[in-house]
């Protein structure tokens, strides 16, 4: 591919919600471009973007894909973005690297809950945002519903610069409300262009003023000779379209029907001609060694910045990373500093994606995007610099995984094997987190929800032949002795040669929570040997991880050891080890024990309109309600004190029921005591497990 100047650059981020169909405007844009000669289809798994084979099975997108193409004289780095909320963090990601985005929105369903989500997020970064209305062609579409919806979600920045001629089964082509020229798609992807009908002048008219409005409220200038004229020429429009995008103070609607293909062509030549370049754009903010921050311009002769936005892992080539540079130059076969993580990195060939094809390049200047493998220390979030002046570029805002599952290989063979797959997938998706827990002792793979841990472990399979199963997590219950007691260990037995002797008395009480154990020698005369007092230390220790009732380790004790007896022959360090044990199995019985479980403090951010539900659920789930503040932007914060037990598949619950509007994170907050009609049935439980395993 060609390479190009940062005027003539523009990097375009299709988002919206599932099933809206960006991969198949992707497709369109493609055809349309001629860069293919048949256009695939979701359905069938042959689209460009659509490559991985747990998309082609699941028919959505489940991963970042890139696909550019050449139009006017002008390279479109067309990003096709998955939908779905469990892969939010591959758009958090490009965000990064885009200059624009397009929202596509089914002309049938309307505005949906993804989409909201994501123009928040665009907002909050100030990206210029465009609509396509698509599936114009199909039953019960309808633009002026879909217009009214984008309104009422989004504000009057939201105007349509595009109309369809006819819908549904009528559809037949658009309408340019700037030029006051139409287009029809009888034959091929791109429209014959026409006068504009008559018949739809009456209905055109008032959408036209309506974008002269939102045109005018975008620039000073232009609302103060509008507000004295009442109206704007076609040129004054057309100028405040440009600006009013660039400024993300106005976001044009053009319509179409990617599948057909129908309006792409006019959607990517309105790219080309008011899209901004990276040249438009603001400078980037970098962080100087010394800590002071600087701004830098998109100028390919300065030093090179660049930001690795996504990670993918190719069968064959090895980890490939996406980057978008910011300033200078990216070279084939030259080095480069990482400068997140103070290494020196080779570059090799490089090239870009056109979904999972290479198409190598001579440079990747800076506004561009392009890709390289086999960076031995770069990942996701990594900033590229050069040694004599390296900065780096803020991380990437990437959400906390937080749907806990216990991961095992099939195979015993497979142990090996997994701890590679599991760092491979994690360098693909930095959402994933894995963590062995020292408590439970298992393997957790926290993900963002169900969809995203069955890919990440399909993936595991597919690229790296290891077979897991998965499960719930375990909650990390704990258990403490009830009250004061004293208690007996004696270990005597007699055989064959030398035997063994050891008792020990011990004083065990309970300790505040999070206290820990601590052990207390009041020995005097000698009556065991101080030898064996760390062996009585020992045993107890060991008792309490095994869990002395339960089959959960127990905490928060202090053992005091006062008295004991030895045999100067039969006694030795394992037989006080096993005296520990059974004087502390001994004083548990005596006095009983408490579960206890953890409780976490959770900070939920959900619309205004879901706090009493929320709340209700969480009163429901045990939790402690500790307070509520507004959060601006019409959403609340709601604080509480949740059993951890409770919370486990919250990341599920929460999207359910407030459409995946609701947002939440939560921390260990502490240990308390489970009511004793839980306890039974989570003992019961544990030892049915521990006796089945």
């Amino acid at each position: 591919m060609n390479v190009y100047e940062p005027g003539n650059i523009r990097n375009v981020l299709l988002v919206g919600h599932s099933g809206a169909g960006k991969t198949t405007l992707t497709e369109g844009l493609v055809f349309a471009a001629g860069a293919v000669t048949r256009m695939g289809k979701v359905e069938d798994g042959n689209t460009v973007s659509d490559h991985d084979a747990e998309e082609i099975r699941r028919g959505i997108s489940v991963s970042l894909s890139l696909v550019p193409i050449e139009w006017s004289g002008v390279k479109i780095n067309v990003m096709d973005a998955p939908g779905y909320a469990d892969f939010i963090g591959d758009v958090k990601g490009a965000l990064r690297a885009a200059d624009a985005c397009v929202f596509v929105v089914s002309a049938v369903d309307g505005v949906e809950v993804q989409t909201e989500i994501v123009w928040e997020l665009a907002a909050e970064a100030r990206i210029p945002r465009a609509v396509f209305v698509n599936k114009i062609d199909r039953e019960r579409a309808s633009f002026e519903r879909t217009l009214g919806g984008l309104i009422a979600a989004f504000g009057t920045q939201v105007a349509p610069i595009q109309l369809p001629i006819g819908e549904e089964h009528e559809f037949s082509g658009v309408v340019d409300l700037l030029t006051r020229r139409a287009y029809r798609y009888d034959s091929g992807p791109k429209g014959e262009e026409g006068d504009w009908p008559e018949d739809l002048t009456a209905k055109a008219e008032p959408y036209r003023e309506r974008l002269a409005e939102s045109v005018a409220e975008a620039d000073d200038a232009l609302l103060e000779k509008y507000l004295e004229t009442g109206e704007l020429t076609a040129e004054e429009i057309v100028r405040g379209v440009k600006a009013g995008l660039s400024d993300a103070k106005f976001s044009p609607v053009l319509v179409g029907a990617a599948g057909r293909p129908a309006g792409v062509d006019r959607l990517a030549q309105f790219v080309v001609e008011a899209f901004p370049s990276p040249l438009d754009r603001p400078p980037v903010t970098v962080i100087k060694k010394d800590g002071s921050e600087e701004e830098r311009l998109c100028e390919p002769n300065g030093p090179l910045t660049a930001l690795v936005f996504k990670t993918v892992s190719d069968p064959y080539v090895g980890r490939i990373n996406l980057f978008r540079v910011y300033s200078g130059r990216m070279r084939p076969d030259s080095p480069v500093f990482n400068a997140t993580k103070s290494t020196e990195e080779r570059v090799g060939q490089l090239f870009t994606m056109r979904g999972k094809d290479h198409e190598t390049v001579a440079e990747v200047p800076a506004g561009d995007i392009g890709a390289v493998a086999k960076l031995t220390h770069t990942a996701t979030g990594d900033t590229l610099s050069v040694k004599s002046d390296p900065v780096t570029l803020p991380p990437l805002d990437l959400p906390e995984p937080l749907l806990a599952m216990a991961i095992e290989p099939k195979t015993k063979g497979d142990e090996d094997k997994l701890s590679t797959a599991l760092a491979r997938v994690q360098e693909d998706d930095p959402t994933l987190r894995v963590e062995r827990s020292s408590e439970t002792h298992e393997t957790v793979m926290y993900g963002m929800g169900e969809a995203h841990v069955e890919t990440m472990v399909e993936r595991m399979k597919r690229k790296f032949g290891v077979d897991v199963l998965t499960r719930p997590a375990r909650v990390p219950y704990k258990e403490t002795i009830k009250g004061k007691v004293q208690a007996q260990g004696r270990h005597v037995k007699q055989t064959g040669g030398h035997g063994q002797f050891a008792v020990c008395w011990i004083e065990v009480g309970p300790m505040p929570r999070g206290g820990g154990f601590e052990f207390v020698d009041k020995i005097s005369g000698g009556v065991i040997p101080n030898q064996f007092i760390p062996s009585v230390e020992k045993g107890i220790v060991k008792a309490m991880a095994d869990g002395v009732i339960t089959p959960y380790p127990m905490v928060d004790v202090r053992v005091t050891l006062y008295d004991g007896k030895f045999h100067p022959v039969d006694s030795s360090d394992i037989a006080f080890q096993l005296a520990g044990q059974l004087a502390l199995r001994e004083a548990a019985q005596k006095v009983g024990v408490s579960l206890l479980e953890p409780i976490v403090q959770a900070e939920v951010l959900v619309p205004e309109s879901y706090t009493g539900e929320i709340i209700g659920d969480l009163n429901s789930k045990r939790g402690r309600i500790l307070g509520m503040e507004s959060a601006g932007a019409g959403k609340q914060r709601i604080r509480a004190l949740v059993p951890h037990s409770e919370m486990t598949r919250y990341a599920i619950d929460l999207r359910s029921m407030t459409q995946g509007r609701g947002a939440f994170a939560m921390t260990f907050d502490h240990y308390d005591e489970v009511p004793s009609h839980l306890a039974e049935k989570v003992v019961a439980e544990a030892r049915k497990e521990k006796e089945e395993g």
